[in-house]
């Protein structure tokens, strides 16, 4: 193991590992000392195309080189390109481009207050989930359903209204007893929450209950979206459409572009002067939105992370579903959640040490997003390092 890197200038907001990664190429990075690692979390579902991909450097040292920023006084014919893309693959009407999840989730945020004003209703209310993660602003924290991200930054914005996720129960009590409610707003698959996939039935049922009260149903793609399940966007498996889509994440395949692509509902609730953003939408920024869509759809990468995603899901199974500790091992495509029945952080040392990057989410779930380029091969040796680590974790460690 390498010795921790000095960062005395830095403020101390990260628990860091003690590893510094230099380079990547694929589904591999590299650190200081020249040590490879497999790469199962891709920057937290960010390297949709994984490290280096030589179509996407090609065409970002292309647009380096011509303009990398201007600001939005002016048109920007890339953010007509990759909204064009965004809309044509999501069957929705217009987007807003950002810089980050949290960024998007604030604007969807800002978006059901307007509507709510423009329908006479002074106090909007928004329904939110359990164990939800929406960010770390003051707005988004509050939407955030984890005491921790809470903690020391109280008093949280009102005007949330909070339900188990995935009980369709509690969804119509609100809409019995919450006269000020203005949209449902959650997550397709909650990530940090422990990757928690909404249900079918549950996700149609927020539809109905939209369509019914006149609600937005807002569904936070920013890590689930981007193909990593094996459609465009996690809630298509659902069969409906929401009416705000906040994305980010995979979108720029590193460069950071947030976006909230909106239907028909909610398309012209923020006009000029509402909301705005200084770096957002800026041409390198779309170039490399434009270029991961692009690349893509000529490298099949949906079906691709659909197939994928059954055998890496299919080999843990067999692997680890008959271990004493693992709890469940869930996910759709290429978001994966192994939950033991204790906490597990150690492990993300453990497989640091062995070559292999991943996370810990939620104190108990071992958290897998790899690349979309990743290979049967590779889903392979992930498996075959990660399965003994568990496995050796759980027989040494009392719950």
């Amino acid at each position: 193991m390498n010795a921790p890197v000095s960062m005395p200038h830095v403020m101390p907001t990260y628990g860091r590992l003690p590893i510094a990664l230099t380079r990547g190429e694929g589904a591999y990075v590299w650190d200081t000392d020249g040590r490879r690692y497999l790469d199962g979390l891709s920057g937290i579902a960010v390297n949709t195309l994984g490290h280096a991909h030589p179509k996407l450097v090609a065409a970002l040292q292309d647009q380096v080189g011509q303009m990398i920023h201007c600001c939005n006084y002016y048109q920007v014919p890339l953010q007509e390109e990759l909204a064009r893309l965004l809309v044509e693959r999501s069957g929705l009407t217009n987007v807003f481009f950002c810089n980050s999840g949290l960024e998007a989730n604030e604007a969807a945020l800002k978006i059901a207050r307007k509507y709510g004003h423009e329908k006479g209703i002074d106090r909007a209310e928004v329904v939110v989930c359990e164990r939800a993660f929406h960010g770390r602003s003051i707005a988004t924290l509050s939407a955030t359903g984890n005491p921790k991200v809470h903690a020391g930054f109280e008093p949280l914005v009102e005007g949330f209204v909070r339900v188990p996720f995935n009980s369709i129960e509690a969804l119509e009590e609100v809409a019995r007893t919450h006269p000020n409610v203005t949209a449902i707003f959650m997550e397709v698959i909650q990530g940090e929450g422990g990757i928690n996939p909404a249900r079918v039935e549950y996700l149609q049922a927020a539809r109905r209950l939209c369509d019914e009260k006149g609600w937005l149903l807002m569904l936070d793609e920013v890590q689930c979206g981007m193909g990593r399940t094996g459609k465009w966007f996690a809630h298509q498996w659902a069969g409906i459409q929401p009416d705000v889509m906040p994305l980010a994440k995979g979108l720029g395949s590193g460069v950071p572009v947030g976006a909230v692509v909106c239907g028909p509902k909610a398309a012209n609730v923020l006009q000029a002067g509402n909301h705005g953003t200084t770096f957002g939408g800026n041409p390198l920024a779309m170039r490399a939105g434009v270029e991961t869509v692009k690349i893509m759809e000529e490298e099949q990468l949906l079906a691709h992370a659909e197939r994928l995603g059954h055998h890496l899901m299919d080999a843990l199974r067999r692997e680890l579903s008959n271990t004493k500790g693992v709890v469940e091992i869930r996910g759709q495509g290429l978001m994966i959640g192994i939950e033991l029945d204790r906490p597990c952080g150690v492990i993300l040392n453990r497989a640091l040490d062995a070559g292999l990057l991943l996370s810990v989410t939620a104190d108990k779930v071992v958290r897998l997003l790899p690349p979309l380029v990743f290979t049967t091969e590779q889903a392979d040796d992930l498996v075959a390092i990660l399965a003994p680590i568990i496995r050796q974790f759980l027989s040494e460690s009392a719950v």
